[in-house]
């Protein structure tokens, strides 16, 4: 018997109600610590204010913000204020996946303070969010907006993600100086990705020519994952390693090129979701090629 569409309606609603008091209570939180913050350091009190404490929700705190990070003599921050608070007010989904990025750096990242310091100055957020409007923007045709934003999210956070390029929501950028996302890549939920970590093609083919990244994923410093291949749910790539075909779900590789910990036939797998977890080195005691 197909579903009741009252009933379904009813539970997005439901959804939707929740989701808005999540966002409205994490906001509550952010100006917590941002009043907090101003009280201990007088020196930052009018810049958190501004930024934070002046605003009455974290769509138009965040819109300001980038506004003021991103613009430059001609891509004014008036513009870039609209577009962004624009964007947010009328696709949800950016406001959520925004509030699941910054719960991914407050709980995976040790060096994360408090939700207001990822907000202000996690640049690996900021361009996640940043990059999602130019891919909104890309989505609605307006490709030149769309390239001009990317150019500069690249020159002020050292982050090229192509507008095209799909991510999901609970990111990580950690510390994300040097990250390229090519224009077919995808990039599922719960991935957390270090610094120098490239998702590119392979030469001048077109098409369909760069990575897709299960849900779960971890993606060490220095990793290399070129062409349309697939990095499994809840798999791992190790720091520096170049992965040039699909890495199984929950195994982990390693190495230049990289190989599967457990040998091919048989990969080691593990249980915990390590885009989570943040476990880059448990495979060592495992790997009997490691030797110094």
């Amino acid at each position: 018997m197909p579903d009741d569409p009252n009933h379904q309606h009813h539970n997005q609603e439901e959804e939707e109600e929740e989701e808005a008091e999540a966002e409205a209570s994490l906001w509550a939180e952010i100006k917590a610590e941002a009043r907090q913050d101003a009280e201990s350091e007088p020196a930052l009190a009018s810049y958190l204010y501004s930024t934070i404490l002046s605003h009455p929700s974290l769509a138009r705190s965040l819109s300001f913000h980038l506004a003021n990070k991103l613009s430059s003599s001609t891509l004014l921050s008036t513009l870039l204020y609209d577009l962004f608070l624009n964007s947010f007010t009328s696709n949800p989904l950016l406001l959520s996946s925004a509030a699941a990025d910054l719960r991914a750096a407050r709980h995976r990242d040790p060096a994360c303070s408090s939700f207001s310091h990822c907000l202000l100055n996690y640049k690996g957020f900021l361009a996640c969010q940043a990059h999602r409007l130019s891919h909104l923007l890309w989505s609605h045709r307006r490709r030149p907006l769309a390239l001009a934003l990317h150019s500069r999210v690249a020159d002020v956070f050292s982050v090229d993600i192509h507008p095209a390029a799909r991510l999901g929501s609970g990111i990580l950028f950690d510390h994300a100086t040097g990250v390229v996302i090519g224009e077919t890549a995808v990039v599922g939920n719960n991935v957390s990705i270090l610094h120098h970590v490239t998702l590119g093609g392979t030469g001048k083919v077109g098409g369909d020519r760069h990575p897709k990244i299960g849900d779960g994923v971890l993606i060490g410093a220095g990793a290399t994952i070129l062409g349309n291949v697939r990095i499994g749910e809840g798999a791992k790539v190790g720091a520096g390693s170049v992965v040039l075909i699909d890495v199984p779900p929950r195994t982990t590789a390693v190495g230049n090129p990289a190989r599967l910990v457990g040998g091919k036939e048989k990969p080691a797998r593990h249980e915990d979701v390590p885009g989570e977890s943040m476990d880059h080195t448990s495979f060592i005691a495992e790997w009997s090629d490691y030797i110094i």
